[in-house]
């Protein structure tokens, strides 16, 4: 079982963002997740928020062992060839670090306010599925003609390769049986889910039929579920629920009391379940 850390990255300042990161580092936490808004989506005043991808290209530079990742990074906010071109520099920049978390996004009052172009629900699902396509060909190094949905490429191509082969881990979330489960059974490393084990059984189960019929092996593609910290000996309940239904990784929840359940759950619940 593999754990990582949402470092809550929403009203925290710049240098309590790396002090969490590298206490979960610390710690011996796989990874660490923050979040791809423009704002803070909950709570009074507008709080500190930082880009996402630059975040995690900044945070390469001030750890060295620890896994990066963004829960999840929206395509509407960055054109699939620069979000690409993003994701590889700060795979280089973390020496292969990175994990590409990506979804359709759903905050319409950030992109209203902002001015950034909200399409209906089926195009945001177009638009991943290209982001998926464009990511997953340009990464091979070669050049690329792809018709897309809504984003096609004449004569492309991205260098350097990743350091990750054939690329960097994707993750895909949700539990949508009409377009989000068939995209992650077919483009998925990770499939990252949110509720309890038993609320996600039939998605997951339908997964694996998905997944069987594109030709993949369902093992192949790694369950991920989500644990509160915020009482100890709850959390070392549910994780073990969750490895009992076949899940390797854990995205553990910033605790209300902070970093104190933190470096209990590290030191009490961790080593039961990653040695």
């Amino acid at each position: 079982m593999r754990f990582g850390l949402d470092v809550a990255q929403q009203r925290v300042s710049w240098d309590e963002l790396v002090r969490r990161v590298q206490l979960a580092e610390h710690l011996g936490f796989d990874g660490v997740w923050g979040f791809d808004h423009f704002q803070p989506m909950y709570g009074d005043g507008p709080g500190e928020t930082f880009e996402g991808m630059t975040t995690l290209a900044a945070l390469a530079g001030v750890t060295s062992t620890i896994r990066l990742g963004l829960l999840v990074t929206g395509v509407t906010y960055r054109h699939p060839s620069v979000l690409a071109a993003q994701a590889l520099t700060i795979d280089h920049a973390s020496h292969g670090r990175l994990e590409l978390s990506l979804g359709a996004a759903w905050y319409d009052k950030e992109h209203t306010e902002l001015g950034i172009p909200f399409p209906p629900t089926g195009e945001r699902f177009d638009l991943l599925e290209d982001a998926l396509e464009i990511v997953t060909r340009l990464y091979t190094g070669e050049v690329v003609d792809y018709d897309g949905k809504q984003v096609s490429l004449k004569h492309a191509s991205l260098r350097p390769l990743p350091v990750q082969r054939p690329r960097p881990p994707i993750w895909i979330g949700g539990a949508g049986p009409k377009r989000t489960l068939p995209l992650a059974a077919k483009y998925a490393d990770v499939w990252h889910s949110f509720g309890t084990p038993k609320s996600m059984e039939e998605a997951n189960r339908r997964l694996s039929e998905l997944a069987a019929d594109a030709g993949r092996d369902p093992a192949s593609i790694l369950r991920a579920g989500s644990l509160s910290l915020d009482d100890v000996e709850t959390a070392r309940k549910h994780a073990d629920k969750w490895r009992d239904a076949g899940y390797g990784y854990l995205v553990c929840g910033w605790p209300g009391d902070g970093e104190s359940n933190v470096e209990a759950f590290a030191s009490d619940v961790m080593p039961e379940f990653t040695s």
